[in-house]
């Protein structure tokens, strides 16, 4: 899945619609479709508030990790599963 794809999926799952999300991040309705279309990149900073609004880790909207409060260097999840081998 896609950045945008991911920004999609979670503005979808809390219920809101682009307007919403673009009033509350202070950025324009059109600019939030082009990051869930996939048209435009996110700045870090864009990627940062986005992670902060969606209670979302950076590596999950990055696509580093498939669940969206892991991190990609989380020590715990890592030692988990070397246990398990």
């Amino acid at each position: 899945m896609s950045i945008g794809e991911r920004l999609r999926t979670l503005r979808v799952e809390a219920g809101l619609s682009q307007k919403q999300v673009a009033e509350t991040l202070k950025m324009s309705k059109p600019i939030v479709s082009q990051y869930e279309s996939n048209q435009r990149t996110p700045s870090l900073g864009k990627l940062i508030r986005f992670s902060r609004f969606y209670n979302a880790s950076l590596d999950y909207i990055c696509e580093n990790v498939d669940e969206k409060g892991a991190f990609l260097g989380d020590i715990k999840a890592l030692l988990e599963k070397t246990k398990d081998k």
